[in-house]
């Protein structure tokens, strides 16, 4: 029993000081899909080419400050105070690779 309390410590001690990576889909399925699935309130459709094409080709960084600051009808963090930086930056990502 000690010894599994040690493992897990010893576990617990190297996942603190590691950071992982953001799962960009996952956040999409979350939080963004509710609006960007559908078109709601003229959001742009997940995969409409035609309709990503202006967004991606303002830049990763102005879709990022977008998704941060709130755009349209879309509020700050696209209405998921949870979301980091990093959380947003994998999410445009995900959109833009299933947009281009």
């Amino acid at each position: 029993m000690k010894s599994v309390v040690l493992a897990l410590s010893a576990a617990t001690a190297l996942m603190a000081g590691q950071t992982f990576a953001a799962d960009g889909k996952a956040i999409y399925e979350s939080t963004c899909k509710v609006c960007h699935g559908q078109g709601v309130a003229g959001a742009p459709k997940m995969g409409d080419k035609g309709a990503w094409a202006p967004r991606i080709k303002s830049g990763e960084a102005a879709m990022i400050q977008s998704v941060a600051k709130g755009k349209g009808a879309m509020p700050a963090k696209a209405g998921n105070a949870a979301l980091s930086d990093a959380d947003i930056k994998a999410s445009v990502q995900y959109m833009i690779g299933a947009s281009k």
